[in-house]
């Protein structure tokens, strides 16, 4: 059994797709929403998982890392937010790089350097690969060296998971670091970083692609050794997948061997109540809002231009699945799903308990909040089925190292 530190922990993605393996217990978990006096997320996680592990309402910032270095953890798991990267020298120039203030991603470098977990699995919006806009790739390879500083490789998938199975097109990347002790690191440090990515890696057993060798979108580099120059100068084009050993890096756009996915109308309930059925005022809007247009607006500095957005299925497809869900999805707006209900034929939005069946949970997972909530803690979600397969993955590697060490001959003492 692997124990686990859950950050960012939501209502509990990362926790479900792992104790689904039974390989996994999460003995410390973090869950905190700033500016906010209502923890419906903490709260549905504390209820959902009650009496199994701590479970920890407060700002991570607070949390003394070293309280944590007692929990025996292997694996450090979360999803955290997109945001700046940068680092600098710090003032005295003594107290070596400084991350910028309030960015999370330095909790859990903090975190791992204090724990040393053998696995790190992290979440993330795919957009964090061309982040910044003006510097891109930058902030990628701030967090790929921090990684490579604290003595682990590193590989990436950017995930479709409607390409592997699951009801939703929701990309996201990946990231799975591993300690460079650990066997699967040492046995496979001299397998090409192309076979690493198509066969041998962590994603490609669970997430399998084609092998295509002709493809023309590939990127290798060596990463700097000074975390500043990479903020100051940096600017690469990362590819769908990668893997960095040392200050290697290789990254490669992968083809995903597709699966049958789970459609929308199969996700659907039945008998819904009247209150997710939209009236016609409700169904005005959401045509103009889903449809094409071309709009004339001015820019603050008295520039006009033509905005425009192409239209969207209004009803959405029942033959296809989701498309990705958003914190918004419940409300008015464009991006929320609209559906003709099989069994009535009217239109109407998608319920709390179907927003929970496209990621991927149990019905009614989070019936401890209000609809609102509900739709916003799925908008934030992660599809479970995904980390269930990682999770086994997880597994495979550790039994993997487990019986390298039972091999290695004893040594025997002569006196």
């Amino acid at each position: 059994m692997l124990n686990v530190i859950e950050l960012f922990a939501g209502v509990g993605g990362f926790r479900l797709g792992l104790e689904a393996t039974k390989g996994f217990e999460v003995v410390w978990g973090n869950q905190w929403e700033p500016s906010k006096k209502a923890q419906d997320a903490f709260n549905c996680y504390a209820n959902r998982f009650k009496e199994n592990g701590i479970h920890s309402n407060e700002d991570i910032m607070t949390v003394d890392e070293k309280l944590l270095s007692g929990l025996n953890a292997n694996v450090i798991v979360g999803g955290f937010p997109c945001q700046d990267y940068s680092v600098a020298r710090s003032l005295s120039g003594e107290k070596g790089i400084q991350g910028k203030k309030g960015v999370l991603f330095w909790e859990i470098i903090r975190i791992a350097t204090e724990v040393k977990p053998k696995y790190i699995l992290l979440e993330n919006v795919d957009r964090l690969l061309k982040s910044p806009s003006k510097q891109r790739g930058r902030d990628f390879s701030i967090m790929l060296a921090s990684f490579r500083d604290l003595g682990y490789t590193v590989e990436w998938r950017v995930i479709n998971a409607a390409e592997y199975g699951q009801a939703q097109r929701r990309r996201r990347i990946f990231i799975f670091a591993v300690r460079n002790d650990i066997q699967f690191v040492q046995k496979r440090e001299h397998i090409d970083d192309a076979i690493m990515l198509k066969k041998e890696g962590f994603f490609a057993k669970a997430f399998p692609v084609w092998d295509n060798e002709e493809s023309k979108k590939i990127i290798e580099f060596s990463l700097a050794d000074d975390l500043v120059e990479i903020s100051d100068e940096f600017s690469k084009n990362y590819y769908n997948s990668g893997i960095m050993r040392g200050n290697r890096v290789y990254s490669e756009e992968l083809i995903p061997k597709l699966e049958t996915a789970i459609t929308l109308g199969e996700i659907l309930q039945s008998n819904v109540d009247e209150k997710y059925y939209l009236n016609e005022n409700a169904i005005e809007k959401f045509k103009y809002l889903k449809g094409a247009k071309k709009i004339e607006r001015t820019a603050a500095n008295g520039h006009k231009y033509i905005f425009s957005e192409g239209g969207m299925a209004f009803p959405e497809t029942l033959d296809k699945p989701g498309r990705t869900m958003l914190t918004s999805e419940g409300t008015v707006n464009r991006s929320t799903h609209v559906v003709a209900d099989p069994d009535t034929n009217r239109l109407r939005i998608l319920t709390p308990v179907e927003c929970e069946r496209l990621n991927g949970f149990p019905d009614n997972w989070t019936d401890t909040m209000s609809d609102r909530m509900r739709y916003f803690c799925m908008g934030n979600a992660l599809v479970v089925g995904l980390i269930e397969r990682m999770g086994k993955r997880i597994l495979e590697i550790e039994k993997e190292d487990n019986e390298a060490i039972q091999e290695k001959p004893m040594q025997m003492s002569l006196f």
